[in-house]
């Protein structure tokens, strides 16, 4: 940061303060012209767009990502603790690819990926539904792999 009176990039920090509204407040010092002046910083959020398979983009909503799991997790001995915080998971993830656009096919692989350590009956449900079996044959192709792993 560049003092706004002299454009020295030269200054000290004499404060910092971290305000409930994720911002932080600097009190700095030019070295240069000894003129003090605040500076704030906060983090900059980007919205994250969810490509969808027929090229639509919609912004990236983790309470869809809740829904699908209760569906996943119903009459199976998860509670909603475990399935939000697989839902944050998840939106961890993503963020930290840090792009601002994904597809919803990297979503549905990622909560494949946590769902399969949590539980592998919701796994094979939401699997069900996420890779549209229409055939016994699709099951039977997933428990195989399951009970391998």
């Amino acid at each position: 940061m560049r003092c706004p009176y002299c454009n020295s990039d030269n200054s000290k920090t004499l404060e910092t303060r971290d305000s409930p509204e994720n911002t932080t407040r600097r009190r700095k010092e030019c070295i240069n012209c000894g003129k003090r002046y605040t500076t704030y910083e906060y983090l900059e959020s980007v919205e994250l767009m969810v490509r969808k398979k027929d090229g639509e983009i919609q912004r990236f909503d983790v309470n869809k990502i809740i829904r699908g799991l209760q569906k996943a997790c119903e009459k199976r001995p998860i509670d909603m603790n475990q399935i939000n915080e697989l839902a944050e998971k998840v939106r961890q993830d993503l963020m930290l690819k840090g792009t601002q656009e994904v597809s919803s096919r990297e979503i549905g692989d990622l909560i494949m990926t946590h769902l399969k350590k949590l539980d592998r009956v919701a796994y094979i449900r939401f699997a069900s539904v996420y890779k549209r079996f229409e055939e016994p044959d699709d099951f039977t192709r997933l428990l195989s792999e399951v009970k391998k792993k």
